[in-house]
Formats: C-alpha cells, sequence, structure tokens
C-alpha cells in the first residue's frame, strides 16, 4: 500500500529494520523477527509486541520502503505491504517507472519533490477504489491494512473505526485494538510471542453493557453466545459505547426484526455506513424523540444561543436545533424551556447588530422569537431565509410583547387548516369529538366538579396568554405541573395533539385521511376480520361506543391505519387506545395521533411479536431492580412483572384503570413520552410494596395489584356516574383505601422525574438485543424439539447445525445492498419456516458438511439433494429438510443412504447438468446452479401453483388455512411409510450417471480398488439380468413394457413414463431401452461386502461440525 510521505529517522530504525534491497534513491526493508525461523528471538519478540501495541507505521506492516535524500540521514517512507510479494510488486513499478525519470533532475530537493507528488498522486488513485475517504486521516488507511491482514475478511467488509484498548482474558489485560465494522467487533493484540485474535459477529450479540468493578473502574461488556468478554482502557469509552451499540442494533434489526427494519438508504447499504453517519443519524433520533417530531427529519445544524423568554424577563442558555422543517430550541436542562417553530409558520427572519449577534423569527399570529449570541448569525439568518422563503420584513417587535395571545387561534392556525381539509374529506367522517356529542357540558348546572374543571380551563388560559398557545408555545415546568393535575376535557383533545407532534403530521399532509379511508373502504383482508370482531370489545360500557357513530368512526379509523402501515396492519389494544383518542379529538386527529403513537412515540409495539412492548418491559424490570430493590430480593422470578406489566405498556393503563384516571395517565403519556409510564409504573408497585413483599406466590401479587387499581378513582372528573367505571365502587362501603389518580401521578413524578430521556433511550438499546435474542433463543428450542423426534442426531448435534445453518443465511445478506435472502427469514411465520436457504447456500454447507463433499461432482449432488428436498419448488428449503439429510449420510443405513443416492438420480431431483465452461470440469457457477434448481419436473403450471399453496398454507400472507396445514401434517406422515416398491424405476442414462457417482464416491477410499471392482461386478450383473428380460418380450412392444413395468413395481404412472420417453428419447427406435428397479440395485450391492462397508463405515460429525464452523467464514471469504 502507498504510503503519504513521511520523515523517518534512519539511524534510529535500523534497530528495528532490515535492509532487503537498495540503489541510488530506494530502500527496501523488513521488519526485524518477521520471517526469521524462531521468530527472530527475544528481539523479534519485543518488536512484534512493539507493533501491536504503539499506534505507528511501523506497527502496520512486516515490509516498507523508503525513499531517501543522498547524503542525508532523513528518509521519507512511501510504502509498505503485508507481504513480500505486495512489497515486491511496488518495488519493481518504482524500479521500472520512477528510476529512469529521476535522472533527468539536477537537484537533491526536485528529485525528492517529484517523488512526493508522484507517490501522492497514486494515493488518490487508490482512494477512488477504497473504502477509506478521502478525508479519513493516513491512520485510518494504515488501520485498515492492518485489518485486513490480521482476520482475513473479505474485502466487502467495511471498517468503521477502531481503537486501542485492553482485552481481558481472565484476569491479565492484554493490550491491542478493537475494530469495529459493519458486521463484526475484532481484536488483536501480541504480546511477547502470544497472539490473540477474537471475531464476533453483531448479529450473536446477546448483552452489551458498560460496566465498572473494583479491578475495571470502567469497561464494555459483551456476551456473545454464552461467552462474556471484557474490554476496557478507552481513551473516549463513552463514544466508543455509543458506536458498538449503534452497529450491534442495526445488525439486530437488519437481520433478525425484518418487520421493523425501515429500508433506511443509510443503512441499508452496509458499504455506506461510516462513523460520522451512525453519529449523525443517532443525534437526529434523539433530537426527533425529544421534540416529537416525524421520523423523516434529520438533524442539520446545532447553535448555543440564548432565547429571551418574554413572560419571565430573561434569556435562557440552551441550544437552537435547525432540521430540514423546523427550528427547535431547548434549554440547558431540557425541563425548563422548550420551542417548536415549524418552517411552515416563519413569516420574517431579521437578524440585529453585531454587538447582540441576534436573530429574531417571526411566525404567523403576531409572534416573535429573539435569539441571541448565536455564532455566524448573519450565515444562519442567509440559510434560514432559503429554508422557508422569508423575507426580511418591517415588523413591530418588541421584546416585552414577543407574544400576543389574542390574535392566536386556538392551535396556532391549526383549526383553520383541519376545517379546510375536512371540507374536501369524506361528509361523513366525525368532525367532532365523540364527548362533546354525547357529554355536551350543561353550563347552568355546576356543581363542585365542574367548577374545578373551569378553574383548570382558567389556568390553562392564562398559560395560553404567557407563553402563546398552538404548535410553537413555550413548553416550561409550568405546562408540565398542568398536564400532571390533568387536562381539562375541552382542551384534551388540542393538547394530545400538540404534545404529541400529531399537529405536525396532519398540518403537513392535508386531505390525506380522507383519501386513505376513501381507499380502504370496502377492502377485506385478515386485519379488517379482526377489526370487525374487536369493535364492540371497545369500551362497551361507554354509550358511545354503544351507537353506530362511534363503532364507524372507530371502524374507520382503524381500518385506514391498517391500510396505511400494512406491516403493522392491526394488532390487539389499537381498538382500545383509539376509542380512547375518538372521545376527546375529531375523527382526524385521532387517526394522526395513532400514527404518532404506533410508529414515533410507542416504536415496534403493535407488531406480531411486541417487540417494543417486550423491550420496554425489561427496561421497566431494570427500573425496578435500581429503584426498589428489596422488592426484587422477595420477587426472584422477574416474569412476574412482565407478566403483570404488558396489559399497562400495550393500553397506556386504559385496560386496567377506569376510564375517567386512565385518560390523565394518557394526558401524561403525550407530554412526557414512555417516561410517564415507566414511573407511574414504578410508584404503583411503590405504593403497594408492604403488600407485595408479604405475597407467598404469584397469583396472590397479582390480585393484590388488581384490587389496587378497582380502587384508583379521579375524584375531579367532571363525567357523568353512567360512563365513570369507578363510581360504583366509590359507591360502596369498602375497608380498602381510596387512590387519586392525581396524587398517585404527582408522586410518581416526585420520586422518579429524575429518570431521564437518555437513561431509557440507552436501556432501551441495550434490552433490544437481549429481548430479540431470547426470542431467537425460544425459535431454535422449537424448532429442535420439532427435528429431534424424526432424526437421530443428538440434541447437541443438532444446536451446531442449527447455529452453521442460521449462520450461512446471514453470512449471504453482510455484504450486499438490499440483499434479497433477507427475504428468506420471516418472523411471523411459523418456527420451522421462519428460516430457509436456498439453492448457493446450501452448495456452500454441503460442501462444508456432507461426508460426499469429496467428490468430483459435488456441485451436482448438492444441486440434486436441493433439488429433492425443494417439494413446494419454491427454491427454498427449511432446516427440518436440511437436517434431514445430513441425518441420512451420517446415521442412516445401508438401505437408507443407497436410497438417498437413488433418488438423487432420479426425478424430481435429477436433472441434466452441462457446464458451459468446460475448463472447470464438474464445478457449477453460481448463475448455473440458480438455473438448474429452478428447473421443475413437467407438470402443468397450475398444478405446481396448487401443490405449492397445499404446501405452504402461509405464503400468501393472508389469513392461515389450518385445513391446509392439517393436509400437509398428513402427507408428511403417510411420506414417512414411503416404501421402497414405491420408488420410479431408474433408465438408462440416470443409472449412468449414477454410477459415476459411486466411481466418485469411492476414489481414495483404502478399498478403492475393490469398490471400483464392485461396481463393476454388480453393473454387468444387472445389464445380463436385463438383456435376459428384453429376450422374453418383442421389441416391438419395448415402450409399453417399459411403463407396464414401472407399473408392476409400483412406481411412476403410465403418463410418467411416457414423459420420460419424451424427454429423453432413444437413440435406436427398435431398441428398447433398459431400466432398474431400487430393489435390484439394492439386492446387487448388498452381495458386495465392499460397498457394505464403505456405507455402514462411521463418520465423525463431531470433527466435522467444528471444521464448519471454523472455516464457514473463510469459505465466505472465498467466495
Amino acid at each position: 500500500m502507498w504510503l503519504k510521505p513521511e520523515e523517518v529517522l534512519l539511524k534510529n530504525a535500523l534497530k528495528l529494520w532490515l535492509m532487503e534491497r537498495s540503489n541510488d534513491y530506494f530502500v527496501l526493508q523488513r521488519r526485524r523477527g518477521y520471517g526469521e525461523e524462531g521468530g527472530g528471538g527475544l528481539t523479534g519478540l519485543l518488536v512484534g509486541t512493539l507493533d501491536s501495541v504503539l499506534d505507528s507505521t511501523a506497527k502496520v506492516a512486516p515490509f516498507r520502503i523508503l525513499h531517501q535524500t543522498p547524503d542525508s540521514q532523513v528518509y521519507l517512507s512511501i510504502a509498505c505491504g503485508a507481504n513480500r510479494e505486495e512489497i515486491t510488486k511496488h518495488w519493481d513499478w518504482l524500479e521500472q517507472n520512477i528510476m529512469k525519470t529521476l535522472s533527468v533532475f539536477d537537484s537533491n530537493e526536485d528529485i525528492t519533490n517529484f517523488v512526493q507528488g508522484k507517490i501522492r498522486g497514486l494515493i488518490a488513485e487508490e482512494g477512488k477504489h477504497s473504502f477509506a475517504k478521502e478525508d479519513d486521516p493516513e491512520k485510518f488507511r494504515e488501520a485498515l491494512l492492518k485489518f485486513e491482514k490480521s482476520f482475513g475478511l473479505p474485502e466487502q467488509e467495511k471498517l468503521v473505526t477502531y481503537y486501542s484498548c485492553s482485552y481481558w482474558k481472565g484476569r491479565v489485560p492484554c493490550q491491542g485494538w478493537l475494530y469495529l465494522s459493519t458486521n463484526f467487533l475484532s481484536f488483536y493484540s501480541f504480546l511477547l510471542g502470544s497472539e490473540i485474535k477474537l471475531i464476533i459477529s453483531w448479529d450473536a450479540v446477546s448483552k452489551l453493557e458498560k460496566t465498572s468493578n473494583v479491578i475495571l473502574t470502567e469497561s464494555i461488556h459483551v456476551c456473545s453466545q454464552g461467552e462474556n468478554h471484557y474490554f476496557s482502557m478507552f481513551l473516549h469509552i463513552n463514544e466508543t459505547y455509543l458506536l458498538m451499540e449503534q452497529l450491534a442494533n442495526y445488525a439486530i434489526r437488519r437481520l433478525f426484526d425484518k418487520e421493523t427494519f425501515d429500508n433506511d438508504p443509510i443503512l441499508d447499504d452496509p458499504l455506506q455506513i461510516t462513523k460520522r453517519g451512525l453519529e449523525n443519524r443517532a443525534h437526529s433520533e434523539q433530537f426527533n424523540a425529544f421534540f416529537r417530531l416525524p421520523k423523516e427529519e434529520t438533524l442539520k445544524e446545532v447553535h448555543e444561543c440564548f432565547l429571551w423568554v418574554p413572560f419571565s424577563h430573561f434569556s435562557t442558555h440552551g441550544k437552537m436545533c435547525i432540521s430540514e422543517n423546523y427550528i427547535c430550541f431547548a434549554s440547558q436542562d431540557g425541563n425548563l424551556c422548550s420551542v417548536i417553530i415549524p418552517l411552515r409558520e416563519v413569516l420574517a427572519i431579521e437578524k440585529t447588530d453585531e454587538s447582540s449577534k441576534s436573530v429574531i423569527i417571526c411566525i404567523k399570529g403576531k409572534t416573535a422569537f429573539r435569539f441571541s449570541d448565536v455564532k455566524d448569525f448573519e450565515q444562519l439568518v442567509g440559510k434560514l431565509r432559503l429554508k422557508c422563503g422569508a423575507t426580511s420584513t418591517q415588523y413591530d417587535i418588541s421584546a416585552e410583547s414577543t407574544i400576543n395571545s389574542d390574535s392566536i387561534g386556538p392551535s396556532d392556525n391549526f383549526e383553520a387548516r383541519s376545517s379546510t381539509c375536512q371540507k374536501e374529506s369524506n361528509k361523513s367522517l366525525n368532525t367532532e369529538a365523540l364527548m362533546t356529542v354525547f357529554h355536551p357540558q350543561n353550563l347552568e348546572t355546576l356543581d363542585s366538579k365542574m367548577l374545578k374543571e373551569k378553574m383548570k380551563e382558567q389556568s390553562w388560559n392564562i398559560l395560553f396568554s404567557e407563553c402563546g398557545r398552538g404548535v410553537s408555545m413555550f413548553r416550561t415546568k409550568k405546562t408540565r405541573d398542568l398536564v400532571v393535575r390533568g387536562i381539562p376535557e375541552t382542551l384534551r383533545g388540542e393538547l394530545w395533539m400538540l404534545f404529541s407532534g400529531a399537529v405536525n403530521d396532519m398540518a403537513t399532509n392535508p386531505g390525506y385521511y380522507a383519501e386513505v379511508v376513501e381507499q380502504s373502504l370496502g377492502t377485506c383482508n385478515l386485519a379488517t376480520e379482526e377489526i370487525e370482531r374487536d369493535l364492540r370489545r371497545s369500551l362497551p360500557e361507554h354509550p358511545a361506543f354503544q351507537s353506530d357513530t362511534g363503532i364507524s368512526a372507530l371502524r374507520r379509523v382503524l381500518t385506514a391505519y391498517a391500510y396505511r402501515n400494512p406491516k403493522i396492519g392491526y394488532c390487539q389494544a389499537m381498538n382500545i387506545l383509539t376509542s380512547v383518542l375518538l372521545l376527546y379529538a375529531k375523527e382526524e386527529e385521532a387517526f394522526w395521533l395513532l400514527v404518532a403513537v404506533c410508529e414515533r412515540m410507542l416504536p415496534d409495539y403493535f407488531n406480531r411479536r411486541i417487540i417494543g412492548a417486550l423491550v420496554d418491559q425489561a427496561v421497566f424490570e431494570e427500573l425496578i431492580r435500581d429503584h426498589l430493590p428489596q422488592l426484587t430480593e422477595h420477587m426472584t422470578d422477574m416474569t412476574f412483572f412482565s407478566s403483570v406489566s404488558l396489559s399497562w405498556f400495550l393500553t397506556l393503563f386504559i385496560s386496567v384503570l377506569p376510564i375517567e384516571s386512565a385518560v390523565n395517565v394518557v394526558d401524561c403519556f403525550f407530554y412526557d413520552g414512555i417516561k410517564a409510564i415507566l414511573q407511574l409504573g414504578l410508584a404503583i408497585l411503590d405504593y403497594n410494596l408492604d403488600k407485595l413483599l408479604t405475597c407467598k406466590d404469584d397469583a396472590e401479587a397479582v390480585t393484590a395489584i388488581n384490587r389496587f387499581f378497582d380502587n384508583v378513582t379521579n375524584k375531579d372528573s367532571p363525567l357523568p356516574s353512567s360512563v365513570q367505571q369507578g363510581s360504583n365502587v366509590n359507591n360502596e362501603k369498602s375497608s380498602h383505601v381510596r387512590v387519586d389518580i392525581t396524587d398517585l401521578i404527582r408522586e410518581s413524578n416526585e420520586k422518579y422525574g429524575s429518570i431521564r430521556y437518555e437513561d431509557i433511550h440507552s436501556m432501551r438499546c441495550r434490552n433490544r438485543l437481549y429481548v430479540i435474542q431470547t426470542l431467537e433463543e425460544t425459535t431454535k428450542q422449537n424448532v429442535l424439539r420439532v427435528v429431534s423426534q424424526d432424526v437421530k442426531l443428538s440434541l447437541q448435534e443438532l444446536d451446531e447445525l442449527y447455529g452453521i445453518f442460521k449462520k450461512e443465511l446471514f453470512l449471504s445478506c453482510y455484504w450486499r445492498m438490499s440483499s434479497p435472502e433477507l427475504k428468506h427469514h420471516d418472523p411471523s411465520l411459523p418456527y420451522l419456516e421462519q428460516y430457509q436457504i436456498d439453492c448457493q447456500q446450501f452448495r456452500v454447507l454441503y460442501h462444508l458438511l456432507s461426508p460426499w463433499a469429496h467428490s468430483a461432482n459435488r456441485d451436482s449432488l448438492a444441486l440434486w439433494t436441493f433439488r429433492l428436498l425443494d417439494e413446494n419448488s419454491d427454491c427454498l428449503i427449511n432446516f427440518k429438510e436440511f437436517s434431514s439429510t445430513i441425518d441420512i449420510m451420517y446415521n442412516g443405513s445401508f438401505t437408507e443412504k443407497l436410497k438417498l443416492l437413488f433418488k438423487l438420480h432420479i426425478p424430481p431431483a435429477y436433472t441434466e447438468v452441462t457446464s458451459k465452461d468446460s475448463s472447470k470440469g464438474d464445478e457449477i457457477s453460481t448463475e448455473e446452479l440458480l438455473y438448474f434448481s429452478q428447473l421443475h419436473v413437467s407438470k402443468p403450471a397450475s398444478e405446481r401453483e396448487t401443490e405449492s399453496r397445499k404446501n405452504s398454507p402461509e405464503k400468501g400472507k393472508g389469513k392461515i388455512d389450518i385445513q391446509a396445514y392439517l393436509s400437509q401434517w398428513q402427507d408428511e406422515l403417510l411420506r414417512k411409510e414411503e416404501n421402497i416398491k414405491d420408488l420410479p424405476r431408474m433408465n438408462q442414462s440416470q443409472f449412468i450417471q449414477f454410477s459415476k457417482t459411486l466411481y466418485n464416491l469411492f476414489h481414495e477410499d483404502p478399498e478403492e480398488e475393490s469398490l471400483y471392482q464392485a461396481i463393476a461386478v454388480v453393473t454387468s450383473l444387472l445389464l445380463r439380468m436385463e438383456e435376459v428380460g428384453r429376450k422374453l418380450h418383442s421389441p416391438t412392444s419395448a415402450a409399453k413394457e417399459i411403463s407396464s413395468t414401472a407399473c408392476d413395481s409400483g412406481g411412476a404412472s403410465e403418463g410418467k413414463a411416457e414423459s420420460h420417453l419424451e424427454k429423453e428419447p432413444l437413440a435406436f427406435p427398435k431398441e428398447p431401452q433398459w431400466s432398474f428397479a431400487f430393489e435390484q440395485i439394492l439386492a446387487s450391492l448388498l452381495n458386495e461386502p465392499a460397498v457394505v462397508r464403505f456405507f455402514e463405515k462411521p463418520t465423525d460429525l463431531k470433527a466435522k461440525l467444528e471444521g464448519a464452523k471454523t472455516s464457514q467464514l473463510r469459505s465466505r471469504t472465498k467466495i
């Protein structure tokens, strides 16, 4: 590799380097200890250790080329090489292209300048085809070379970054280098002759966390396949950990969690992942989550500045964050003050004089925001004007009156937009919240509860007058305090829209909901069937959902969302949540609120595996361990908390609390996100701590929690008693203490409000790995349990075989953009069908695992085996089919192995293989392999399609056909009882190929001669038997006789025999084509002891599996 020319002092370097070649201008050197017998003694060991530990050019490669300046001790390093071949290539190029040119220069300085320029030009040219970017430092290029040399991974593997650190092997730290690439975590160390090389694929990581103990102040703990690894002594441990976390989660989502992998163009191509890109993505995700912005927004700029807060008469310090469509501000303490300004609302952008460096942003509603002490404020104003098309217009703005609430509508022009959209939309859509229709407030009869409700409204109106109203209002500590007290009924829909960010989705997609409703009307699929089933189970006690008005609105919202997002479709609990949203928000608003919850606020909750809810349950358990340790000591099994809290997370407590109390929880959820639910869950357990500590079992604990929920009330709720679910309980005389929901929420904020958003995000990432790996382990155990009943392989052998099978599928996906192999994994299918491999992947596994892989025609055997197993002709096979064949090859009897070989040489498995490239012999190219694997036995297309549907009842992703599954299982049971008499006869060309295969299998066997002789004897005997049979029949009836012989032996039908004759016409029409039954071949071979010994000879599967695991990645590298 060419290096950027750097000065080297040769006098000191001679202690570490040996000269191999030299001329007037260049020197080729070899690193001391490299290539010497015994490693170069103590000097070589010390040099090797220095190379591993020190971050210098010397550590990169054992060979280098220096450009020497005559009469000087200062040389320039210009090239290095990992081996002699590489460095010699560079040396030869210099002698042929540079040496002759240098003689024309007069001065040494000109020579040096020319060499430096030429080498830099070579590096630039090389960089066009390299993964190292032009702006990467020289050290990164060196590290890339070291990475490629040390681990031998495919050249497509993208190195993201590298760090110096210590790896703890037992109690001994080994200093070396940690390399983070797109698919692997790799570590290399060389200390005093001891080499440590570690490669862990990200998809195998089940735990990734920062830990500390007495010995290690701070370290990163990685758990992979049950093994623990610790890395410490990082210079920037937080940066390293964040990057590792992102790479692990990216791999997990891409390979395991296809339901939620959203085809991000940045991450969809593994070759485009960079350290900077990952960091930017992490910042954008945190930015969007904090301000509740659409997922498409990316953080472009961040500026430290001060924002003038008019109602407090002071400027608060914080950060201005700018994305494509929003300007946001958060104070240094995020809870103190935050603002969101959509660019669509901006009218003008002003700048002040140099002294204050202020930017003033004027928005609709005569509102303005002043940001001061902004660095590069003039450039920022220019950029923002370009973004929003605003011009510099003179406005009468004063610091004291930057907010004028009198001119602002209830939703900052949001209501006007909404009404415009509604006029264009379907007239059948509800334009009022169901609560206003079914429970209009009677202003004439104000009881104490209604008076309290009016006082709440007045408090919010005062806040609006100070902080503004609508999407760009100031959000302060006072806002949170009012939310905790409960949002008034009349403002609930508006503020839910505001705090969730749904107001932005609706404003930027006018008329969208009406269009989706129209398009989704009349659709019939699994989602719509489930929706219809659950419609009347959604708040059935509420009058709004006892009428057609509420039911129709619920149907439209749920069906429209299922149409919008078919990946989620419809999931139970969505109906309960949506029914509450419809009570307080208009129909279109309820739709956008549902979008905000499902796609942003509760990611991955509403899918088949509810991964998001499981992850948050794991986070909840972690918080319980931290905040309620006495409870975790008493409850030895933490699964209790998971079983109890699942409905809390999925329905936001709506399913366990009375409706009048649950809506207060929803208020807090829309303001604080999942943090509010976690805090409330902790407060509930804390409140019931004494009772839970006295419980003897889980059932008693569940009863205690449920009794607590029955006694939660909302004494200030203005809802009529007929609607309040807790009203009947309240009237009864009970010994149980009533708990007001407002007090409970306030207590949860006071005790657990210190939990930070950043900590929750980190815990979510960490637990996501654990949850998905646990689900994968469950899948594996279920597959092994089913498969073990049908094979003789031990559970340990099956376990290792499953790991190799799954790994091969993933290896095919590592280095390809939008890899089609990713489609072979579908977690929504039954366990056996979740992982499937194609013919190319099967060939690799066949080469690694089959005891017959030494055969010259192994590619053909792999192809025929795959075709035999692919019964439904979808060009994919599952683990059960794969393991059944491996089981026969290793544990089958002589008859079973011979039957397998026989079936490989007759249709549907057998097809004639002719390679286009004769120089490759029996080797088949990937294109040819895929072509031959897709050739099917001549059946009508409609019959193949019907059979495929029958064999794969869920392939269409529609409703699961239980009858088809029962039929499939029945066919499998019948297949097990297959008699050897049922096998069709083998014709002439097939038998010739069968004999060739046997010859190939016997090659290089100790009894090779005996085996060859046995085959010759058997072939001769079978031909004589066939000759006798032919003499007994007239030649003219040959075709009929072949057909009748096949029928007599229980083989193919007459039509099938005719199709074979059509497919392979006889060379001599008058001569009948001979054929053999399996019974004949079996009986003949049983008389040959050498053949029987060959097939009954035990083969060590354990050694084969170990070899496959170590060479699996290497075989992929060669491919």
